[in-house]
């Protein structure tokens, strides 16, 4: 590795050496909100990965449906993009706590913890908070209508119910929303104290 790279600089989200310690100085009751959401997000975030098992399945299982014998199934295309949606949906708390997000930070990684700070804390307040409010609510009337109507998709011969698939968004933006209070807490602390928890 090159003398002048600081590999810090591409895991700015991942700051905290060990997710489990929080520092001394910080309020009690923000540690332990902290470290139970974390801790929630990673066992769902361990939950989610199972997807990929019948996810993967279903995709060789019609390969080699369709190539060796001839015989495509119709279900595996609706299977794989409902394994995969609930994976997205399911897992991106989990992906917001490791801080693997896309994120556009080449200024951020240079300022200040405080700096950063501030600026994290007042987007999760103006931006996030109110956004993904907005989305859990629509998709809960979303899901709800999926469901009482017995929703089919009319894309594929199969024509699966879509109402378990279409809840999945207002669990998933709960789940967002649950992650997203650990985040503001983490940055309400590196912006009093000037140093990441």
């Amino acid at each position: 590795m090159p003398p002048d790279l600081d590999p810090a600089d591409e895991l700015i989200a991942e700051r905290r050496a060990d997710p489990g310690k929080m520092p001394a100085d910080m309020p009690a009751w923000m540690a332990a909100t902290i470290l139970r959401i974390d801790a929630a997000s990673l066992w769902i975030g361990r939950l989610v990965c199972w997807m990929l098992l019948p996810l993967c399945l279903s995709m060789v299982y019609e390969v080699v449906a369709r190539k060796f014998f001839l015989a495509p199934t119709m279900w595996a295309y609706d299977i794989s993009r409902m394994f995969y949606g609930g994976m997205f949906m399911l897992g991106a708390g989990y992906a917001l706590s490791r801080g693997v997000h896309i994120r556009a930070d080449f200024l951020y990684r240079n300022w200040k913890p405080r700096a950063q700070g501030m600026v994290d804390a007042a987007l999760y307040l103006g931006f996030y908070f109110p956004g993904l409010a907005v989305f859990m609510w629509t998709s809960v009337d979303y899901a709800w209508l999926a469901i009482e109507r017995g929703e089919r998709g009319m894309d594929t011969a199969w024509m699966p119910y879509m109402g378990p698939v279409k809840s999945v968004l207002p669990v998933g933006a709960a789940l967002l929303l649950m992650q997203g209070v650990s985040e503001t807490l983490k940055s309400v602390y590196a912006a009093r104290t000037g140093r990441w928890p």
